[in-house]
C-alpha cells in the first residue's frame, strides 16, 4: 500500500504565460506557493477475491473490470501509461482532499502528480520531482487533452514559494524566493483566503483564454513584467505587503480582460466587497469562473473585510516546501493473477 500528500497551490503573479502555447514562443514566469492543504491518495493492488478487478473511490465509487471502463479521466489515463493497460493485476484507489475539487487551488494537477508518484512507489521505482512534473505535464495535457498550463504540476510536485521561469526551448527553472522568516510571516499574516462557493472545470475557462493568446500580447507581457515587480518587492527592505497587495489588484484588472468568463457578478460583488472593508488587492485563483479568491489584508481590517463576505468560508493556511510525497510504503504481497 502506497499513500500520497501532495500540496495545493497559489499562484500570485504571472498566470498564462505558463500556458504551452504562449510560453514556447514568448516565455513565461510565475510567482506561485505550494499551501499546507493537500490531496491524499491511497493506492494498493486489490486482492483477487472481488467480482471487480478495480476499485476506484472518489466523489463516486467505481468497480470495473478494466482500465478501460473507469470514469474517473485522470485514473484511467495515468493507469493507462503506466500500466499499459494491463488489467493482470487490480488497483484500489482512494482519494482524500482537505479542499473541494474545481476551485482554483490547482487540484486537478495535484491528483496527477499524487497519482503518479504512488504508482511509481507502488511498482518500486523513485522519481525525481522534476520528472513527477515532467510526467504530470505529459499526461494532462497530451494524453488527457486539458486546457492547462505547467505551474500547477512543477508548483505542487516541488513544493514551496518560487520564481518558475518557463523558456521558449520547453526548459522550466525553479527559483526558491529566500525571505526571512520574519517577512515571510508578514507576508502570509496578510493573505485571507476565501471560497466564493462556485466549483467549475478550469478547463472550459481556460480553452477561452487560450483561443484569446494571440490578441492578448500586451496584457500577457505585462503580467509576465509583474512577476518580475513582485520579486523586487519581496527582496526589498520595504514592508512588502501593501505593494504586493496593490499589485495583485492590477494584476487581477488585466487577468479578467483575458475572455469571457473569467469573472462573473458575484465574483465582483465579493471583490468589491473586500476592498470596501479594507483589502489592498487580491485575485480570483486559477483559471476564473468561481472557486477560491485570495485577498491582501492589513491586520487591522481582516475583521472588516470579513464582515463584509458576509459569511464566505475562509481558510486559514501557510506556504508549504514539502511538495508531493510518499508518506507510507508497504509492498502487498498479493500475486493478483499476474
Amino acid at each position: 500500500m502506497i499513500i500520497t500528500r501532495t500540496p495545493f497551490r497559489i499562484s500570485f503573479f504571472g498566470g498564462g504565460t505558463d500556458y504551452t502555447s504562449w510560453s514556447r514562443e514568448h516565455g513565461g514566469a510565475v510567482l506561485a506557493t505550494s499551501i499546507d492543504k493537500y490531496c491524499y491518495l491511497t493506492v494498493r493492488h486489490l486482492p483477487p477475491f472481488f467480482g471487480h478487478r478495480h476499485r476506484i473511490v472518489w466523489s463516486q465509487v467505481e468497480l470495473t473490470s478494466s482500465i478501460e471502463e473507469i470514469k474517473h479521466p485522470a485514473v484511467r489515463a495515468i493507469l493507462g501509461e503506466m500500466n499499459g493497460q494491463d488489467d493482470a493485476r487490480g488497483y484500489e484507489i482512494h482519494h482524500d482532499g482537505d479542499l473541494p475539487a474545481r476551485a482554483g487551488l490547482g487540484s486537478s494537477s495535484s491528483f496527477a502528480v499524487g497519482l503518479i508518484n504512488a504508482m511509481h512507489a507502488l511498482n518500486g521505482r523513485m522519481v525525481t520531482k522534476q520528472d513527477l512534473a515532467r510526467e504530470a505535464i505529459r499526461i494532462e495535457q497530451d494524453v488527457l487533452h486539458e486546457n492547462v498550463g505547467c505551474q500547477d504540476q512543477v508548483t505542487t510536485a516541488h513544493g514551496g514559494f518560487n520564481r518558475v521561469e518557463f523558456h521558449r526551448n520547453g526548459d522550466i527553472d525553479i527559483n526558491p524566493v529566500i525571505l526571512s522568516r520574519e517577512r515571510l510571516d508578514r507576508l502570509q499574516d496578510s493573505m485571507l483566503l476565501v471560497f466564493t462557493g462556485v466549483s467549475r472545470f478550469a478547463s472550459e475557462v481556460a480553452a477561452k483564454q487560450i483561443e484569446n493568446l494571440s490578441s492578448r500580447t500586451n496584457e500577457l507581457t505585462a503580467m509576465r513584467q509583474m512577476v518580475d515587480e513582485a520579486t523586487s518587492i519581496l527582496a526589498s527592505s520595504a514592508d512588502p505587503v501593501e505593494p504586493f497587495g496593490r499589485l495583485l489588484n492590477e494584476s487581477w484588472k488585466l487577468k479578467r480582460s483575458l475572455a469571457a468568463g473569467v469573472t462573473t457578478d458575484r465574483v465582483d460583488e465579493i471583490y468589491d466587497a473586500a476592498l470596501k472593508g479594507g483589502a489592498f488587492g487580491g485575485k480570483l485563483l486559477g483559471a476564473g469562473g468561481g472557486g477560491f479568491m485570495l485577498f491582501v489584508v492589513p491586520e487591522d481590517k481582516k475583521q472588516s473585510v470579513l464582515t463584509n463576505l458576509k459569511g464566505l468560508v475562509d481558510v486559514r493556511f501557510r506556504f508549504e516546501t514539502g511538495g508531493s510525497k510518499v508518506l507510507y510504503a508497504e509492498r502487498d504481497g498479493w500475486n493478483n493473477g499476474g
